[in-house]
């Protein structure tokens, strides 16, 4: 499998070489040569394969000949050992609980996959790579955890200033080690900015061997199809599910797509945004406008240009008419979002975070009021609960429980460069730290 760059310019690259440079020398994400078709017989016995078997025939393909397939093996292991269960909420409405990694955040599947693929193949190199990432909550938590201690790498996490939670902030600044947090003094726009100016920079480039672990980068973005085969393996109705994706820099629902056009059966797909409402508004002008960041309850969608929305559009060769056939998207307001909490709580006893409520309204919205009687679907919970207690408490007037694994979280000391939202800060720092 070889990997092109969406701005057509630069050469093709190999799974490897995507992976260590994260973005194409042009500027361009880079994306696959072709789409892996599955096999007919593979879906119609998804449900007696295990996890790890469906890890490996998923993700063999767009890998190619860049990691053995003991190693590729290895890694699927490790990047998924954790459960993804299908929680019913009522009627036929459903949770895919993505929170259950040891990060508490969908985000654990991509970073945990990138950081043991780049381990592998810095194995026989006496270099160091420095991984830039930009997060607007759980993915600098996930990318922190899963490349911890990876030999030979190097991790700055760029994050905004007082836009993201408590645990989200203690998650990405207390590990130290091989880990340094950057506190931008801006919004996640700006952070992105930041890091995407860095990979063109000649003098960065020239003294460090740069590479991202957002899902700009293929490595992070593409095995994040994973979870959508184990909802289907975990779907019990005849007709194939409609999915609700809280959808923020876009990269998780485009691994959704993906997965669809690859041949998982999935009825219809959601994005649901919360007042950043760029693609909402695409889909309904055919004008697409990147904005200004706005910040909501549910931080890690607050993206006012999402980077993985141009990976969409590839995957429909650039034509609206053929992406709206398999794609709605929503904007929901906080109002809207705190009220969703308190309902499904109240009404059915299951805790949203704020993401995942955003995904439950979108998702209710489009299926309408006929509930009972059609197949349902499914929403992604993406986030545990307790990442966001203020708005979570609030709206269920209940204390939310920490899990064990974060409490230890709370007796650490938090570590961060403060800095304003400017390159030319952050290239001097990086050069002279």
């Amino acid at each position: 499998m070889n990997y092109y760059s969406l701005n057509k310019i630069s050469p093709n690259v190999t799974f490897e070489e995507a992976t260590v440079r994260g973005q194409a020398p042009d500027k361009g994400l880079y994306f696959p040569s072709s789409i892996p078709t599955l096999s007919k017989d593979f879906i119609a016995n998804i449900k007696t394969k295990s996890k790890e078997e469906i890890g490996f025939e998923v993700m063999k393909p767009f890998v190619g000949e860049s990691i053995p397939d003991n190693i590729l093996q290895n890694i699927i292991n490790e990047t998924i050992n954790f459960d993804f269960p299908l929680v019913k909420v009522h009627n036929n409405v459903y949770a895919l609980e993505l929170f259950h990694g040891p990060t508490l955040a969908f985000k654990d599947v991509g970073a945990r996959f990138m950081s043991r693929c780049l381990g592998y193949f810095n194995r026989n190199k006496n270099h160091h790579t420095t991984v830039l990432v930009a997060t607007s909550g759980d993915t600098g938590g996930a990318v922190a955890n899963g490349f911890l201690d990876v030999e030979g790498v190097d991790v700055i996490i760029l994050y905004p200033s007082k836009k993201v939670s408590t645990v989200q902030e203690l998650q990405l600044t207390t590990l130290g080690k091989n880990i340094t947090a950057i506190e931008i003094n801006g919004n996640f726009d700006d952070c992105q900015t930041i890091v995407k100016q860095a990979f063109t920079d000649v003098d960065l480039n020239n003294k460090f061997s740069l590479t991202s672990a957002n899902s700009i980068n293929v490595a992070r973005w593409l095995p994040q199809q994973l979870y959508y085969f184990y909802a289907y393996q975990q779907w019990q109705h005849d007709e194939a599910p409609v999915i609700s994706v809280p959808s923020g820099n876009f990269g998780n629902i485009c691994a959704g797509i993906l997965a669809h056009i690859s041949g998982l059966p999935i009825k219809h797909f959601i994005a649901a945004c919360n007042l950043n409402d760029v693609v909402p508004e695409f889909l309904q002008t055919g004008n697409y406008q990147p904005k200004k960041t706005i910040a909501t309850i549910s931080n890690a969608m607050d993206v006012g240009n999402p980077s993985n929305f141009v990976r969409v559009l590839e995957l429909f060769h650039q034509q609206i008419h053929d992406l709206k056939s398999v794609l709605s998207s929503y904007s929901i307001s906080d109002a809207a979002t705190k009220a969703t909490i308190s309902e499904v709580f109240n009404n059915y006893n299951y805790t949203l975070d704020p993401h995942g409520a955003v995904a439950y309204y979108a998702l209710i919205d489009y299926l309408g009021d006929d509930i009972k009687n059609n197949s349902g679907g499914i929403f992604l919970e993406t986030a545990h609960p307790v990442k966001f207690p203020e708005t979570v408490e609030e709206a269920t007037d209940k204390k939310i429980k920490v899990p064990q694994s974060l409490q230890h979280l709370f007796n650490q000391q938090k570590h961060s460069v403060k800095m304003n939202a400017s390159f030319n800060d952050f290239k001097e720092w990086l050069l002279h730290k």
